[in-house]
């Protein structure tokens, strides 16, 4: 990162940790020892905090990026 974040953080169960920041970044860290373990540029900055969700026992994350919505499916841990 270049930049600082403004976006918020979100942590699940199996110790992940989700953030994004200006430059248009989407990722997940580990949560025990900050290493990076999936980024994805989205394109528009990442301004709001990610949420999970899930539907019948398949865990999402979602977040907001410029003017769009980008939903992930997570891998079963």
């Amino acid at each position: 990162m270049n930049d600082v974040s403004d976006s918020g953080l979100l942590t699940t169960a199996s110790g992940l940790l989700f953030s994004g920041n200006r430059e248009g970044h989407f990722f997940a860290l580990d949560a025990k020892d900050g290493k990076l373990l999936w980024d994805r540029y989205l394109g528009g900055q990442v301004a709001s905090s990610p949420i999970t969700w899930s539907i019948d026992g398949q865990q999402f994350v979602s977040i907001a990026s410029g003017h769009a919505v980008f939903t992930f499916g997570l891998p079963d841990r």
